[in-house]
């Protein structure tokens, strides 16, 4: 299915749910704003994997858990030598504010202008309430989707799945 129609889909009234891009999916690259004058650009991070965790907003009460719980598993992250980063449609001065106030040690990026359009590229967006999916995807070394969650918007998914991908690959590059 080609992109425009895809997104075509994704207008249409009554189209079906969105779903997020699969294993062995090329990764979009893209570059958001991590704070008011920096930006983060995937490709950066070529050579090592990459967890994104999308997520519907900042202060909302399964956010600051999910958020909460990476900020505290952030040592595991960087054992597997992966880059956490968490993405929204919230602005970076909201962001900024949420990360001062939860301590995160890992950059949250702003899909904030045009609305979505990082998350619509990996088919999680919300049209009709203007959010993120809470979804995960780990992608490896070589840019390519590895593994992809979709979770209910109002349930954290924790850790687990990310850290088995994680260990996944680790094993796989191991065994090279």
């Amino acid at each position: 299915m080609s992109k425009e129609t895809v997104l075509e889909a994704r207008r249409s009234p009554g189209a079906r749910k969105p779903t997020a891009l699969p294993r062995g999916t090329q990764a979009p690259d893209f570059t958001l704003k991590s704070t008011p004058d920096q930006s983060v650009n995937l490709s950066d991070f070529r050579g090592q994997p990459v967890v994104l965790a999308f997520y519907p907003a900042d202060w909302s009460p399964v956010c600051s858990d999910q958020m909460g719980l990476y900020n505290e598993i952030l040592p595991e992250f960087q054992n597997l030598q992966a880059e956490l980063m968490g993405i929204s449609v919230d602005g970076v001065w909201c962001h900024a504010a949420f990360v001062r106030e939860r301590k995160l040690h890992f950059p949250l990026l702003s899909d904030f202008e045009p609305k979505g359009a990082v998350a619509r590229l990996y088919g999680v967006y919300r049209q009709g309430e203007g959010i993120c999916e809470r979804a995960l995807f780990v992608i490896n070394s070589e840019g390519i989707v590895h593994w992809s969650y979709v979770s209910p918007v109002g349930v954290n998914p924790g850790a687990a799945g990310i850290l088995n991908a994680l260990e996944e690959l680790q094993n796989k590059k191991e065994a090279a």
